[in-house]
């Protein structure tokens, strides 16, 4: 059986290096990642956490496969608020005319998991609101409603969202 990929590209009218910045932005909130803070030092190998910005809750936890400035961020990842597999997010980025296409990749998947559908839905909110961000340096009403939303009921999150619940990830394995 072969494992499930979802595949997303959009083009945002700006230069590879701003569509780069915001995808990898570590100083602050990234507005397209449901307002989480990335934290990882962005090299092979390096642990990842997508979290909450009082610094409490993880939402997503992973390891950096691959890193090549500013056209490709692979890495591993694994939701904490559900049983998901881990899988893999690879972001890569291209010059085109009027801008940079973005393709987003989220693989490994294996062919049982169930509700996909689900999943593919937020890359999709994912891609748009990035290019919101890049684009017009905001998000919209709705995208604001829904992560204030998500502060007032964060203290309903599971317990494994807890930074001190989360465990390290695993390290990448490589070929033999």
């Amino acid at each position: 059986m072969a494992d499930k990929e979802l595949v997303h590209s959009i083009v945002i009218a700006a230069p590879i290096d701003a569509v780069w910045a915001e995808i990898t932005k570590l100083d602050g909130r990234q507005r397209a990642m449901m307002d989480a803070i990335l934290d990882s030092e962005l090299k092979a190998g390096a642990p990842l956490h997508y979290r909450s910005p009082d610094g409490k809750r993880v939402f997503v936890v992973g390891r950096v496969v691959e890193v090549d400035p500013p056209k490709l961020l692979s890495h591993t990842q694994k939701l904490t608020m559900r049983d998901d597999p881990w899988t893999l997010v690879t972001w890569q980025l291209a010059e085109v005319d009027g801008g940079t296409r973005v393709t987003m990749r989220n693989s490994g998947w294996p062919e049982s998991v169930d509700k996909l559908h689900k999943v593919d839905s937020t890359w999709k909110s994912v891609l748009a609101a990035l290019k919101q961000v890049v684009e017009t340096g905001d998000i919209g009403a709705g995208l604001k409603l829904q992560y204030a939303m998500m502060r007032a009921f964060m203290w309903a999150m599971p317990s494994g969202t807890k930074t001190e619940n989360v465990p390290e990830p695993p390290a990448i394995q490589t070929g033999s």
